[in-house]
């Protein structure tokens, strides 16, 4: 007993893609479609393979790769246990860290601009 393939809808646009340039062509059509019918979808090569696909005629297939599968336990990460001590001394020397980054990073003062701006104004 054959068991029937789902695919997802990337999988399924996939295959509609490919087989519609396949249909568009001029490759054979896999299932009998009646003159009117094609009159009726306009020719669409996109209609027709989704008409060859829900038929499930088409013969393509897709390899879905499992990942591999590991026989050894799983086990428990260790906990790094930091005293309240040593958590508050890492947070200043944070907090430090920044207090220097802040230093070299020194607001502007607006007059400060307003300086350049005529000096630059000037030489002009």
């Amino acid at each position: 007993m054959m068991q029937e393939q789902k695919f997802t809808k990337y999988e399924q646009t996939r295959i509609l893609g490919a087989r519609a340039l396949q249909i568009a062509m001029n490759a054979p059509l896999l299932i009998k479609i009646s003159p009117e019918d094609l009159e009726r979808i306009k020719y669409d090569a996109i209609k027709i393979a989704e008409i060859e696909l829900n038929s499930g005629i088409l013969p393509i297939s897709i390899k879905k790769p499992f990942p591999e599968k590991k026989e050894e336990k799983l086990r428990r990460t260790r906990e790094i246990k930091v005293s309240e001590k040593k958590k508050e001394e890492l947070e200043t020397r944070e907090e430090e860290e920044i207090a220097k980054e802040g230093e070299i990073m020194a607001l502007a003062n607006p007059e400060d601009e307003r300086e350049e701006d005529e000096e630059n104004e000037e030489e002009e």
